[in-house]
């Protein structure tokens, strides 16, 4: 039985998570159902995005993902559903997928047909289940939906480049638990761009010129410990989904805060890296 994962802004506070889950369980009472999340922003397909690309390929192959984020049907707003790197996504096509499959095509693509079983305003639960229920039972795309050659693309949020290679500009697209923030911009884009070269980070009025890969790197381990202060400190470091974010080193959003409330970044807000332009080949 295929594993079905939930993405959604619905929160647990109401009735929505449940009532889905209760309508999966109906159709497939051995269902394996896992959640993603359900705390993303209402209508962030960005912050959807960012959380789905990282999560779904710890998942075996032939999972389902629903995703119910700005998932309300009108003539803008289609259904769609698509089998990508071996993973079914049962979703809006609202620019969410390009964001994920910036490097990876789909092999079937198809825009839901079934609508005609869409008793209110609450898709998920009235299409998207039916389609999950019925791609995990081995059924195809096809028979759900007509062949759809492209989908609903978004650039607005892709890190851009200047023309002498010296400024990478890209944006916050995600604050996590920690109130770290999280860039657009790749490590990858980062040394394709960079080529070893020095470089200033700049977000807001602050300004870093060392990237770290672990949190603790800003911390010395031959002091004792006793006169270390490092936390609360800030940080640029690339994370474990291979993106550039400001952070405070051990961060504690009930009692000192966190990058974002520290430093004053929010979501969109830009980040740029200068390079010295000597040593570019």
């Amino acid at each position: 039985m295929s594993i079905i994962t939930l993405t959604t802004d619905f929160g647990t506070k109401d009735h929505f998570v449940g009532a889905v889950k209760g309508a999966i369980y109906s159709m497939i009472s051995d269902a394996k159902i896992v959640d993603i999340s359900h705390e993303i922003s209402p209508f962030n397909i960005t912050e959807t995005a960012y959380i789905l690309k990282n999560a779904y390929k710890n998942f075996p192959e032939g999972t389902i993902h629903i995703v119910g984020v700005d998932s309300e049907l009108n003539e803008d707003n289609k259904h769609i559903a698509l089998l990508l790197n071996g993973h079914y996504f049962v979703c809006p096509d609202n620019g969410l997928i390009s964001m994920i499959t910036s490097e990876i095509i789909p092999t079937k693509i198809v825009e839901i047909n079934i609508h005609d079983r869409l008793e209110s305003n609450f898709s998920v639960l009235d299409v998207f289940v039916q389609v999950a229920a019925h791609l995990a039972r081995g059924g195809t795309l096809e028979v759900i939906g007509k062949p759809l050659e492209n989908y609903k693309k978004i650039f607005e949020m892709q890190p851009k480049v200047s023309r002498d290679l010296s400024i990478i500009s890209g944006n916050i697209i995600y604050i996590d638990n920690y109130g770290n923030v999280i860039s657009n911009i790749s490590e990858k884009l980062f040394k394709e761009i960079g080529k070893g070269r020095e470089f200033k980070l700049n977000a807001s009025r602050y300004s870093f010129n060392k990237i770290n890969y672990k949190y603790c790197d800003i911390v010395d381990f031959n002091q004792d410990s006793k006169f270390r202060q490092n936390e609360g400190n800030k940080l640029a470091i690339f994370n474990s989904a291979g993106f550039i974010e400001i952070a405070i080193y051990k961060s504690n959003l009930t009692t000192v805060g966190g990058a974002s409330s520290l430093l004053g970044l929010s979501y969109r807000d830009s980040i740029t890296i200068e390079f010295h332009k000597e040593g570019i080949n």
